[in-house]
């Protein structure tokens, strides 16, 4: 009886046919995963490498990727300015800090009448960057004034109320000039205190700046928090008609 029990007992513990050709190890073990684990490291190997190479670790390369990025993203993207001076007031005041859209002219597109533009003045006003609206585009004749005072853009009258500077008049200084294309024709809203094209007629450029000195558009005031805002055209040039009919 014994016998026929512990023979009875070793067939129990044969596997059954169903069996005999499946894994005894089941999916998803730890021997399955150990296998994986090499692939899963290597992704991310470099990140390993790098963190080694530098002081800190892993902390200092992240560090150093988010500085990366955040120059990249200045030189072609969006740059913070300063505003220096209050040639631009009541629209921006001294401190105010600006963030310049960088690709706003960068694919096809110009500046239009009415834009708040940063550019590089060296050689036309100055060896600084400067910010100023843009009053007149290529083959634009501007006058200033009509018999109401008001500024005059291919004949026809601009109302700059909505921006000028309260008690300023569009200009103190008369002038008639025809904008070359290519240029722009570049106004302070602060009109009694900006240095602009107005004042650097006779110089190189006759006060005009070529489209390649510009840097980019200022579209938000991102500092101090009070006065926060974006900057949107202003709707007195909407009516201006297109340069070529005004002269001839």
């Amino acid at each position: 009886m014994d016998n026929e029990a512990q023979q009875y007992t070793e067939r129990d513990r044969s596997p059954r046919p169903s069996e005999a050709g499946t894994s005894s190890v089941p999916a998803g073990s730890e021997e399955t995963s150990d296998t994986e684990r090499p692939e899963g490291r290597s992704r991310f190997a470099w990140a390993d490498r790098a963190a080694e190479s530098v002081p800190g670790g892993r902390y200092t390369l992240a560090v150093l990727i988010c500085l990366l990025f955040l120059t990249l993203f200045n030189t072609f993207v969006m740059q913070p300015f300063q505003i220096p001076s209050s040639s631009m007031e009541r629209s921006l005041r001294i401190g105010d800090r600006v963030l310049v859209n960088k690709l706003a002219y960068r694919f096809g597109s110009e500046p239009r009448r009415g834009d708040v533009v940063v550019f590089d003045g060296t050689g036309y006003f100055g060896n600084a960057d400067y910010v100023k609206r843009v009053v007149g585009v290529g083959g634009d004749r501007v006058v200033c004034c009509d018999q109401e005072g008001r500024l005059e853009v291919n004949g026809r009258s601009v109302d700059e109320s909505s921006f000028l500077y309260p008690g300023d008049s569009p200009s103190s200084v008369p002038f008639d000039v025809v904008v070359p294309e290519g240029r722009l024709f570049l106004l302070g809203d602060h009109r009694g205190d900006s240095s602009d094209s107005r004042d650097h007629l006779g110089s190189p450029g006759g006060g005009m700046i070529p489209l390649d000195a510009v840097i980019g558009r200022a579209d938000w005031i991102a500092w101090p928090a009070d006065h926060w805002t974006r900057l949107h055209r202003p709707d007195a040039y909407a009516r201006v008609p297109a340069a070529g009919g005004a002269h001839g």
